[in-house]
């Protein structure tokens, strides 16, 4: 467990993907009303695959941490792929139990993505 909460504390820390794409696809934002967090993705997609990732965001460790992880798992993945990715992916991938209210913290980064590819 230790090792998922320093994994997490390291991508709040060291964001990978941090920053914008000078010619995105497409760049869409979203933000989480109930607690604030914004996060913002810019993709760039060619042949049916996301080439490139970026992120924007202020947030709690868990959105900056998931927006992080997910960024370095979409990158080179088909799009049919990443529509695939789920609630249960993700919780995976941040390997700690949430509470309700910190799920949509977790999920905002996804519901982001997905937004851009559909």
């Amino acid at each position: 467990m230790d090792l998922y909460k320093d994994l997490i504390i390291d991508h709040y820390q060291n964001p990978r993907n941090f920053g914008d794409l000078e010619n995105p696809t497409i760049k869409k934002r979203l933000e989480n009303a109930l607690c604030g967090d914004m996060v913002e993705m810019s993709l760039e997609i060619e042949d049916e695959k996301i080439k490139d990732v970026k992120f924007k965001g202020i947030g709690c460790a868990i959105c900056i941490a998931s927006s992080s992880m997910l960024s370095e798992n979409v990158k080179g993945k088909k799009l049919l792929e990443v529509e695939k990715i789920s609630q249960d992916d993700i919780l995976k991938m941040l390997g700690i139990d949430l509470m309700p209210n910190r799920m949509k913290c977790a999920l905002l980064p996804l519901e982001v993505v997905k937004e851009c590819i559909m």
